[in-house]
């Protein structure tokens, strides 16, 4: 008998129990199940939210036609009401299919996040007084390039699958992950530096700033994450994202993406 009384034998067994927890969750199909119905939930609330917002925007002003809100509402609505979808997709065949149509929304999630980043560029340089007729080319150039270099990886895993290139496309995707996160933190904190220097009783200065400093950090720490995550898939198949037999990493993975989506449409501003 050990201290206390209790049977030393026992303790490594309950240690050895816990320890299994994790892989006792991720073999259940019901907790698959389980895990999935409650993602699917989350981000079609998520859905359903921008898809107000935008319906809200356009009947308070239909003649200014597709505004960068509208737009950030839209494909909101377009990327977490896709998700529903997902366990679908994961038994298509051929496999780059599957590759194309679970890629796909992460770049749509990108540029979704691009524009706020564009839209917070424009005002800040607008309050400088600075032009900023080069930041709409400059965005469609970062997203042209990003969307012609995935392309290119998916036609040559159409043509021939190699693992390495694989790795590679999920690299590339942590990679747009960290560019966004520095994009957040560039312009929110020069955006929220700027709105300190504003006199105090200024109207809503304190609820912009909120807004700006939450949303920074909120969206670039996602980003963030999401980068640090990928980069785990790319290397360990343990921590493949693109499974449904990993459902605790999924649950992490996938609520922070609809956790930035969700903070940010909750807040109607763009």
């Amino acid at each position: 008998m050990g201290l206390y009384g209790v049977d030393e034998a026992v303790i490594p067994y309950n240690l050895n129990g816990e320890s299994n927890w994790w892989h006792d969750i991720n073999d259940s199909p019901l907790w698959q199940d389980r895990i999935f119905h409650i993602l699917t939930a989350l981000y079609g609330l998520v859905a359903v939210i921008a898809l107000v917002q935008l319906v809200r925007i356009q009947l308070r002003v239909p003649e200014f036609g597709w505004t960068t809100q509208k737009v950030f509402h839209f494909l909101n609505f377009l990327v977490n009401g896709v998700f529903i979808f997902r366990r679908n997709v994961q038994d298509l065949h051929p496999e780059i299919v599957r590759h194309i149509l679970l890629d796909m929304p992460s770049l749509v999630f990108f540029t979704t996040y691009a524009l706020l980043v564009l839209f917070w560029a424009e005002i800040y340089y607008q309050a400088r007084a600075e032009s900023t007729d080069g930041l709409r080319p400059i965005f469609f150039t970062i997203n042209v390039a990003v969307y012609s270099i995935q392309i290119a990886m998916w036609l040559v895993l159409w043509w021939k699958y190699i693992p390495v290139l694989v790795i590679i496309s999920k690299m590339f995707f942590a990679g747009v992950s960290l560019f966004a996160a520095l994009g957040f933190l560039l312009y929110g904190g020069r955006l929220f530096l700027m709105l300190q220097r504003f006199p105090v009783e200024s109207k809503g200065r304190q609820n912009k700033l909120q807004e700006v400093g939450y949303v920074t950090v909120i969206c670039s720490s996602c980003f963030l994450v999401r980068c640090i995550m990928m980069c785990f898939d790319a290397f360990d198949k343990a921590a493949d994202l693109n499974v449904l037999n990993h459902p605790v990493l999924n649950f992490i993975y996938y609520l922070v993406n609809s956790d930035t989506q969700g903070r940010k449409n909750c807040k109607n501003r763009c």
